[in-house]
């Protein structure tokens, strides 16, 4: 059996937790605030790609809405690999935490300024969520070693 205990330097795991969270909403935020601004009504997820291709300002709106999105379709593994692999890991997992929220920042820029392209300045938030998934793994593979 495996006792968990909790370290007390995990509080740099919960901080990130939170200013993690608090980039997803300010990402939701940036998407309501723009939504009048480009004038898609709701309940449209996104302008049609049409009008997008000839406003530019929807074309804006829907690549800010992408950002929330797809921050969004990957939130609940990223949070989850953070939590679990800060307990055995409470450096090292906040500060890959912190690359994957610079990456989601540099990716919201990139994606939002006009280019799409652009998006790729957020990669290095790749080897946060990368680096999360294997100290995930190396934690799975230790436990299963244990019981053997």
């Amino acid at each position: 059996m495996t006792t968990i205990a909790i370290p007390v330097e995990y509080g740099y795991t919960i901080a990130v937790s939170v200013a993690s969270t608090l980039l997803l909403n300010v990402l939701g935020y940036k998407v309501a605030s723009y939504r009048k601004v480009a004038d898609v009504a709701l309940p449209n997820m996104y302008a049609d790609d049409n009008e997008a291709k000839k406003d530019k300002k929807k074309m804006i709106f829907n690549c800010k809405q992408r950002v929330h999105q797809n921050t969004l379709e990957t939130f609940t593994s990223y949070m989850t690999a953070l939590l679990i692999a800060g307990l055995q890991y409470p450096i090292a997992a906040p500060a890959l935490g912190l690359l994957w929220i610079v990456g989601r920042i540099g990716y919201s820029y990139g994606y939002t300024s006009g280019d799409p392209a652009k998006r790729s300045i957020g990669a290095i938030g790749y080897i946060g969520s990368l680096g999360l998934l294997g100290l995930n793994g190396k934690i799975a593979f230790d436990l299963i070693m244990a019981s053997c």
